[in-house]
């Protein structure tokens, strides 16, 4: 066996070992995400019940409702990237 082949094999396995996803790092991430999108839309719930019963002022409602537009807003994006992406997928020849 060539000692550059060999050498070639050994950088090639300590490279993609190096580059390997870390195991549970993508749900994690997605997890953190929806915790955080439930908790703007909750804080906006409470804030627009305060509102109701005069326990808010209309300056902290419209922040809120700002927020949880924005939060959706983002969420919808981002679904729409995912289902486009599949499509895409799903339209590459085998």
């Amino acid at each position: 066996m060539d000692v550059r082949t060999s050498l070639a094999t050994q950088s090639y396995a300590q490279a993609r070992s190096a580059a390997a996803p870390k195991p549970g790092a993508a749900e994690a991430g997605f997890a953190r995400l929806a915790g955080s999108f439930a908790e703007t839309l909750a804080q906006g719930e409470q804030t627009a019940r305060a509102a109701m019963t005069g326990g808010a002022d209309p300056h902290a409602l419209v922040q809120a409702l700002a927020s949880s537009q924005l939060a959706v807003e983002t969420v919808a994006t981002v679904r729409d990237k995912v289902v486009e992406a599949y499509q895409e997928i799903l339209r590459m020849p085998i």
